[in-house]
């Protein structure tokens, strides 16, 4: 298989396996994927619903079915001229008693083969700590614990040996501690029983003498010596930068490409690892050197990979990486940026400044966050950098005199407006992008905290950018010590700021900064509220010059609402007044009124958002189950809402009495007597949701059709109105979806697609169409010229339109944006359809090689020819909403 065509996303668990992947193959095919892309396969924590808890990389989960069920789905895919992308995780692992790296750590501390498998601190400052591993995940204290007995010695028959069991999980003891003597079983618990005060003595010098650290989970920020995933103190970082490592948790995948049954990977979270451009390169090497064992069909392709990445406004993606590109979240904030109206932007932000009483910018609300994040959530890290920099700097004369109290005070501020997720100074002298990012940030820091004794703050930043940046050579005196100490801090600081990046604007601000929560999605910058037509287009070009084999996407696994929701809340930065004046009404509810200090009054203007965003569009006012289905999913959302947040609740400390209280007036609102009240909130969606599926359409047809590989996360070919996580991960109704592709076939009119458009049949027919125009002219969309048209005409902002070409080929693309005014104004049909009267007069001017040929739309089967090189706007898009034209070779 060559490099993928489009590929669909699903999400593998016990309940959806590999087996139930395998039943949807034919369905796939049909709407003309050509590869299936996989959550992660590998044994994971026992139950885990996403597989990102690795437990054994080595394995395919045999509660997805194992090998065997792997082997036979892709010989399925095979004979359906399919592939597969495998999502692999090289960065962590479950800190969990079935990972057997992990429990050989606990059971036998620095001697174990694996003990620098793991990131872990064997060194750490903590005293107790000294040559041991924390192990932080009792629900109380370790004194708590054994008070009430949920800490106790344990006889394991399958083992034959002795265990700690503490809240239901197991631990080892090292043999040494605790042998096997001629005692009994019963006797040696009963001589650690916790009961007595002898027997608790006893057991608690037997955890003493362990390789690990029981503590309290809570203890985890302030104490933990290892390096985690982000803040989640279950999953522990993986050093894949050492041969043995990388070989170990890459052998599965490396085996399954070179039997030909994979055909890239999905690498996840690479900002995570020590160095992600080394670890790519190596990445690659290794997949092409199984070329040769491949099939011979198979042989000559280039395996594909892509990087789960995010970039920040200005950053892309440079020619020191390895891969075919990103996994999308680039353009799925771009798609979703071109579709809001930048009129809209200042009258949003002062309704959110009024209602959450804060005045500041969205850059203030990321500064505060991050400061958070750095003190409370990831303050052990954080002094391990201050250490790694301090202990650099002692070895330039010049710098001696740098206190550690002075490199906090530069490194926070620094660290509070650093603007991308890390850099990457790997090998030798660093990159001259890497050092512009570093002293580009410093600049700003200083700019904004420089004033009285702080004056000298970018000073300090550059020379310790320069100190990370100047290697030593190992003939020097210290030059080994000295550059091993430079490793050490570079590693800090770039596997510090992507966590402290992610935490703080997706995990914080997002569920705190509510302008318009469509803006607030993975991918996307607080400060980028719009883009213009030319700006999409010139990102088109870039990735067809630099990465024309990416990943194009707009719905994943961790996305905060689902594509079709922010399609239909863009459609609110287009008419600000009308909103505020309907949220305003919505939230003198006197239901709202108590409590309502100005935070709770943003939680629920969030809320509001949510609600109208969210709304099935085949839900009614008098289906009381719907509503009730529709509402738990809701608070289930507000709950993760609040505790992200971290302002009135948070999940290190959680006020359950104020998450009640906001669960129990969302039902009030959804269930109880408030007619009046759902009735007027749901002619508001009304007059958003043609509107909004327009931009769903344009959306969907911008991401078939840029440069790149289309992605279709599962279910989202039917409309996707999915809330966060665990909501976007609901099993789907494949049956209906089979069923809706087989009515297909009858080719069913334009006409009866758009009457049945809240059913999402027109959103699959659209896919299916657009992806056998892709299987038809295969060149035109893989390496096929992207040429940006000019739209002129009283319309001419309000639609994108652009050409690609192949060969004699050629696709002539045309969307619409910002068109809700229109429909409004026709105030006709409730359909997602824009009146001809908007597009009279407006036009796309073709090249003029491309004029005087025959163009067939492939959405609705139309044939054009057209003389002049201006094509009308109301031929193109006034009987459909979007418009896909091939004109083929001649």
């Amino acid at each position: 298989m060559s490099t993928p065509l489009a590929t669909a996303r699903l999400q593998l668990n016990a309940g959806f396996t590999l087996a139930d992947a395998c039943e949807q193959v034919p369905y796939y095919a049909a709407m003309g994927v050509s590869h299936l892309y996989f959550s992660p396969i590998t044994q994971a924590v026992p139950g885990s619903m996403h597989g990102y808890d690795v437990t054994d990389p080595t394995i395919v989960s045999p509660e997805l079915g194992g090998e065997a069920a792997f082997a036979e789905l892709a010989q399925r895919l095979r004979a359906h001229r399919m592939g597969i992308v495998l999502d692999i995780v090289p960065n962590h692992m479950a800190a969990h008693a079935a990972n057997r790296w992990w429990w050989d750590v606990l059971l036998l501390g620095q001697a174990s083969a694996y003990a620098d498998w793991f990131d872990i601190d064997w060194n750490s400052e903590d005293p107790e700590l000294k040559g041991k591993v924390l192990a932080p995940f009792l629900a109380q204290s370790r004194q708590a614990a054994l008070d009430c007995g949920t800490l106790s010695l344990v006889f394991d028959d399958a083992s034959r040996s002795f265990q700690v069991q503490a809240e239901g999980a197991r631990y080892p003891l090292t043999h040494e501690s605790l042998p096997l003597t001629g005692d009994s079983v019963a006797q040696t618990l009963a001589q650690h029983d916790c009961a007595t005060l002898a027997g608790r003595m006893r057991f608690e010098a037997l955890l003493d003498r362990q390789h690990y650290v029981l503590d309290w989970w809570r203890c985890a920020g302030e104490r933990i010596n290892w390096r985690r995933f982000f803040e989640i103190s279950s999953l522990i970082g993986v050093r894949v930068e050492r041969r043995a490592v990388f070989d170990a948790v890459h052998a599965l995948p490396l085996r399954l490409f070179a039997q030909g049954l994979i055909d890239g990977v999905r690498i996840d979270h690479v900002d995570g690892l020590a160095q992600p451009l080394s670890y790519c390169r190596q990445l690659r090497t290794r997949l092409r050197a199984g070329s040769v064992q491949r099939p011979d069909a198979l042989r000559h392709d280039e395996p594909w990979m892509v990087v789960e990445k995010i970039l920040a406004h200005d950053e892309v993606l440079d020619g020191r990486w390895a891969v075919h590109g990103t996994t999308g979240y680039d353009f799925m904030d771009q798609a979703s940026a071109v579709l809001h109206d930048p009129d809209g932007e200042t009258v949003l932000a002062d309704c959110w400044s009024e209602i959450s009483n804060v005045k500041s910018p969205a850059q203030e609300w990321l500064i505060e966050a991050r400061q958070l994040m750095l003190n409370q959530h990831f303050a052990v890290e954080y002094r391990a950098l201050l250490r790694a920099l301090w202990n650099l700097v002692q070895f330039d004369a010049a710098k001696r005199g740098w206190t550690l109290a002075a490199i906090d005070r530069a490194m926070q501020r620094f660290l509070s407006v650093f603007p991308i997720y890390r850099t990457y100074l790997e090998e030798g002298n660093g990159d001259s992008r890497d050092i512009g990012w570093l002293l580009g940030a410093a600049a700003q820091a200083s700019q904004r905290f420089g004033q009285g004794g702080d004056a000298s703050l970018c000073m300090l930043l550059d020379g310790l950018f320069r100190s990370l940046s100047t290697p030593m050579a190992a003939t020097q005196p210290q030059g080994k010590e000295r550059e091993q100490l430079r490793r050490n801090a570079i590693n800090r600081l770039q596997q510090l700021t992507p966590p402290l990046a992610a935490k703080s604007l997706e995990d914080t601000v997002f569920y705190r900064y509510g302008r318009l929560l469509s803006r607030n999605e993975v991918g996307s910058d607080l400060s980028d509220f719009s883009l213009s037509s030319a700006d999409f287009h010139r990102r088109n070009v870039w990735r067809l010059a630099h990465m024309p084999e990416s990943m194009v996407s707009t719905a994943t696994h961790d996305q905060k609402r689902g594509e079709d929701s922010r399609a239909r809340l863009a459609v609110i930065s287009e008419m600000p007044g009308r909103w505020a004046a309907a949220s305003q009404r919505w939230l003198r509810w006197a239901g709202f009124q108590d409590n309502a200090k100005p935070v709770h009054t943003a939680e629920r203007y969030m809320l509001m958002q949510t609600i109208v965003g969210s709304w099935p569009l085949d839900l009614s006012l008098d289906d009381a189950e719907g509503l009730a289905r529709y509402t738990e999913r809701l608070a289930q959302w507000q709950v993760k809402a609040l505790r992200e947040a971290k302002t009135s609740s948070s999940w290190f400390t959680p006020d359950l009495r104020h998450e009640e209280r906001c669960v129990q007036q969302l039902r009030a609102l959804m269930l109880g007597d408030q007619a009046d009240m759902r009735a007027d909130i749901q002619r508001f969606i009304e007059d958003l949701a043609p509107a909004g599926a327009v931009n769903s359409l344009a959306q969907l047809v911008l991401r078939m059709t840029v440069p790149g590989v289309p992605d279709l996360y599962q279910g989202t070919e039917f409309w996707d109105f999915s809330l966060v996580d665990p909501d976007n991960r609901r099993q789907v109704d494949f049956r209906e979806r089979r069923r809706a592709l087989e009515a297909l076939q009858t080719q069913p009119s334009i006409e009866k697609l758009l009457a049945g458009w809240r059913n999402g049949r027109i959103k699959q027919t659209v896919i299916a169409r657009v992806l056998r125009l892709r299987r038809q002219v295969p060149h035109v969309f893989a390496r096929g010229g992207y040429t940006a048209l000019l739209v002129a005409g009283e319309a001419g902002s309000h639609a994108i339109a652009f050409l690609r070409a192949g060969g004699d080929d050629a696709v002539l693309v045309v969307v619409p944006r910002l068109c809700w005014h229109a429909m409004a104004a026709g105030k006709g049909t409730g359909l997602p359809l824009i009146g001809l009267d908007f597009w009279r007069e407006s036009y796309a001017q073709l090249p003029v090689h491309m004029s005087r040929r025959t163009w067939l739309n492939a959405l609705t089967g139309e044939e054009h020819y057209f003389h002049d090189v201006w094509l009308p706007l109301e031929t193109l898009l006034g009987r459909f909403p979007v418009a896909v034209l091939h004109s083929p070779a001649a």
